[in-house]
C-alpha cells in the first residue's frame, strides 16, 4: 500500500471513527478514543507545528494513524462495518453529502478570527 493510499484511508476512518462516536452501541472507552481522534484530526492546534520542516508533518503521519488504529480496535466490529456503509454514503467523493456538517468548523475560525481582530484593534487604540 502506497502513502498516498494510507492517507486516503486514514481519512476515511476518521469519517467513520466520528459516525461511531455518536453511535448508541460504542462503548464509552471507544467514545472517549473516538472523541481524542477525532478531536486531533480536526484541530488546527498540532503538537509539532506544521511549519518547522519535516517535524510538523511527523506527527500527522505518525500519531493520527496510530490514534485512529487505537480507536478502530476498541469499537465492536458490528458497529464499525455498519458505520463505515454509512461513511461511505455520506460522504461521496471525500466531501460530505450534507455540506452543514462544516458549520462548526466555519463557525470555530470565524470565532478565532474575530478574536484576533479585537485583540489586534485594542493593541492599536490609545
Amino acid at each position: 500500500m502506497t502513502f498516498k493510499e494510507r492517507a486516503k484511508k486514514v481519512k476515511q476512518d476518521i469519517q467513520t471513527i466520528f459516525l461511531s462516536l455518536k453511535d448508541k452501541e460504542t462503548p464509552i472507552p471507544a467514545k472517549i478514543c473516538a472523541g481524542v481522534t477525532v478531536g486531533y484530526a480536526l484541530s488546527p492546534i498540532d503538537l509539532i507545528p506544521d511549519f518547522i520542516p519535516v517535524l510538523g508533518y511527523l506527527d500527522d503521519i505518525i500519531i493520527l494513524p496510530v490514534l485512529a488504529a487505537l480507536t478502530i480496535s476498541l469499537i465492536p466490529k458490528k458497529v464499525w462495518e455498519r458505520n463505515s456503509i454509512l461513511s461511505k454514503e455520506l460522504w461521496k467523493d471525500g466531501k460530505p453529502k450534507r455540506w452543514y456538517y462544516a458549520i462548526p468548523i466555519i463557525l470555530f475560525w470565524l470565532l478565532i478570527a474575530f478574536l484576533v481582530a479585537k485583540a489586534v484593534l485594542a493593541r492599536t487604540s490609545f
